[in-house]
């Protein structure tokens, strides 16, 4: 906590230090003036998202108060990044999700989800990851592993016969009982993480990604696009962690868990049946997602040419707020009361990385960027894709992965010009690295949390998070550079001619 203290107050001097140095120096030549100022507050964003010398979220907004009086464009420009209309596509999946917490459908599917799979130690394992998976696909990260820890919990000290401060104490041993404690818990933690790429809801880099290629090339990734990529690399992700932790690191022996089965039967049980409102939730949850996924088809053949994601999101939200739960007394599915929980901090970090990627791209600050980088001529795409995400992978163990996205996209953007390929070559690479932080607990809340419970140590997770960071490194490098134009029908060697116009902001 002292030494987290210590770097905000550095931090928080040492923003505002660069920031007037620069606006001090002669502007590079080349670069337009606007430019400049813009990659000052930028700098000074940046130092302040990373030590979160003041909030985060409050720094997020430095750009309605600095691009105005530093003459970069007008207040009225400046704010039309905070209503971009993806913002409204992730506010409506945050309204599905806390009306889905609401009623504690996300606990029945997680419960049915272990309870399918097995009770064994290894399918125990597997069925929270796979749960904390699918969750996090549709919910926050760390909501979805605050839910699972308490259950994981239960389940690991029915099966060791040790309470919490036993485990503490135990921690360091190897038997089959402490094990899978260790395999269970960052199972949970590292599927949250992993869960949450495979929707553009799922983890906020992903939301950005999609906010700053519009801004920046007004080119529009598909809700169903992004799944087509992003499942299938959970997916195999999922997989490998599962079978690293509880064959290869956590082995659990011939280890039979007493009484986990049980203590699944009673989380159902105290659930009890399934309500109206569980089904009515699930019913529009289908029907949103099945309106994402076939959105093309619905553009095409309903004609409703001008509807987007956003525009989905908000009308299943809208329907939470619609659909009565009692219609005598009054009461909905979501009320404004449970609406108001979302995380408004996340949103607005979202519209300060749009303001800063509009401020790119107006200023032709993108543009000075990919001229200055001409160290990276006679490099392969693929070198740059592997050396890209094995930065960000290690970046983001000590750096918010929101703030680590928003600042690479643009320069990912601008390096993508300088090597003449495809700029998906080099984002999205970055955006995805930015989400697998598995080493430290610092890196992500569900880490974090996981650490917590006294049921891992740091060296325990670095252990098992260097390996998962190793595989996140090879196989995003190979979806990236491989898989993703097969899916998406795009050739990442060649730039696309809309990619030299990033001087044009995209209203």
């Amino acid at each position: 906590m002292k030494e987290s203290s210590q770097g905000r107050r550095i931090g928080f001097i040492l923003g505002p230090i660069l920031f007037i140095a620069m606006l001090l120096l002669p502007v590079p030549e080349g670069m337009k003036p606007e430019a400049w100022k813009v990659a000052a507050i930028t700098v000074l964003m940046a130092v302040w998202w990373i030590t979160e010398a003041i909030p985060i979220p409050a720094t997020s907004l430095l750009p309605i108060v600095l691009f105005p009086a530093l003459g970069i464009m007008k207040s009225a420009q400046a704010t039309i990044p905070y209503a971009d209309h993806l913002i409204f596509l992730f506010m409506g999946g945050f309204f599905i999700a806390v009306t889905m917490e609401r009623w504690n459908l996300h606990r029945r599917i997680a419960i049915h989800t272990i309870r399918l799979v097995g009770t064994s130690p290894s399918r125990m394992t597997l069925g929270f990851m796979l749960a904390t998976g699918f969750l996090s696909m549709w919910i926050s990260n760390t909501a979805t592993a605050m839910m699972m820890v308490p259950i994981g919990l239960a389940v690991v000290m029915q099966a060791t016969g040790l309470n919490s401060d036993q485990m503490r104490e135990r921690v360091g041993g190897s038997s089959g009982e402490i094990n899978f404690g260790k395999g269970l818990m960052l199972g949970i933690a590292y599927a949250a993480s992993i869960g949450g790429v495979a929707t553009i809801i799922g983890t906020p880099p992903n939301v950005i990604m999609v906010g700053m290629i519009a801004k920046l090339y007004g080119q529009t990734i598909s809700f169903a696009e992004w799944m087509m990529y992003g499942v299938p690399l959970s997916a195999i992700m999922l997989g490998i962690t599962w079978f690293l932790l509880t064959k290869v690191l956590f082995k659990t022996g011939n280890l039979e868990l007493g009484g986990g089965a049980a203590i699944i039967e009673k989380e159902l049980r105290d659930l009890g049946p399934m309500k109206k409102e569980e089904k009515y939730i699930v019913y529009v949850g289908l029907v949103v997602s099945l309106m994402w996924i076939f959105q093309a088809l619905i553009v095409k053949y309903l004609g409703f040419k001008m509807i987007a994601d956003a525009t989905i999101g908000i009308l299943g939200a809208l329907a939470m707020f619609a659909i009565p739960s009692d219609f005598k007394k009054g009461e909905f599915l979501l009320n404004w009361k449970t609406a108001v929980k979302i995380p408004w901090d996340v949103i607005l970090l979202f519209g300060g990385g749009l303001a800063i990627a509009n401020g790119f791209a107006k200023t032709d600050l993108a543009v000075w960027i990919a001229q200055q980088l001409t160290l990276l001529d006679g490099l392969s795409m693929l070198s740059f894709v592997a050396i890209v995400v094995t930065m960000t992978i290690f970046l983001t163990e000590v750096t918010s992965n929101t703030a680590t996205a928003t600042l690479l996209i643009p320069i990912m953007g601008a390096s993508a010009v300088a090597l003449g390929v495809h700029p998906y070559a080099t984002i999205v690479g970055a955006v995805v690295a930015a989400s697998y932080a598995f080493m430290l607990p610092v890196a992500t809340p569900p880490n974090a949390v996981i650490f917590g419970t006294g049921c891992v140590t740091i060296p325990q997770m670095a252990k098992a998070g260097v390996w998962l960071n190793i595989i996140g490194i090879i196989l995003i490098t190979g979806f990236t550079a491989y898989i993703m134009p097969a899916l998406w029908g795009v050739e990442l060697n060649t730039l696309p001619e809309w990619a030299n116009v990033t001087a044009t902001s995209v209203p």
